[in-house]
């Protein structure tokens, strides 16, 4: 059943248990709904450029928002702890991808971005995780969020260091277009932050 054909009662227990999942993300780590709903205006401008349908659109919007619903898994301890992680804090922390997805695939109407989720910290060089996925491997989507995800981290406070400014930032994500991102992904937002400016957005 496509998500226009879905009936209201569904749509609603959908939401409820999304606005659920977030909320106790929200309480536990130091992601917010400002974040995500940045992320999902980035991504959907990227998404535009790159001509993608209103069914793709939609999913990444999801994506957006979703994403990281892992670290309810992860202990809040490691979430907002202000110095850099341990290795085995780390560890635990690379779980939440894998969390994530076992979530999203044991609610029927999430199934359709369980393995985005599990494929949100993939790199373009493949040295991500978990799986290790190298360039079109990683799927568009994740390509597309990782530009927004890591811009939106950069420009904004987190506990452990305080916000770069938003030039540097986009000079960031061209100095690692072909590593960490996919270089015409880092292109296109890089242009769109040239032409209209993230205050914009």
């Amino acid at each position: 059943m496509k998500e226009k054909e879905l009936p209201q009662d569904s749509k609603s227990c959908r939401s409820a248990t999304i606005d659920t999942l977030l909320a106790i993300l929200y309480e536990k780590s130091c992601e917010t709904e400002e974040h995500s709903k940045r992320l999902g205006e980035y991504c959907h401008a990227m998404g535009q450029r790159l001509g993608l349908s209103s069914r793709e659109l939609d999913e990444i919007a999801l994506l957006a928002l979703l994403h990281d619903i892992g670290k309810v898994g992860i202990h809040v301890n490691i979430l907002q702890k202000p110095g850099a992680l341990t290795p085995g804090e780390w560890d635990e922390m690379k779980e939440h991808p894998k969390i994530g997805s076992r979530i999203a695939r044991s609610i029927p109407e999430l199934n359709a971005i369980s393995d985005l989720i599990l494929s949100h910290h993939e790199r373009w060089d493949g040295k991500g995780y978990p799986r290790g996925l190298k360039g079109e491997e990683i799927p568009l989507s994740c390509r597309i969020l990782a530009v927004a995800d890591s811009f939106d981290a950069m420009i904004n406070d987190r506990v452990y260091r305080k916000a770069m400014e938003k030039e540097e930032a986009i000079q960031e994500i061209e100095s690692n277009a072909g590593t960490q991102f996919d270089p015409r992904i880092a292109d296109i937002f890089v242009k769109i932050m040239r032409d209209t400016g993230v205050e914009s957005l």
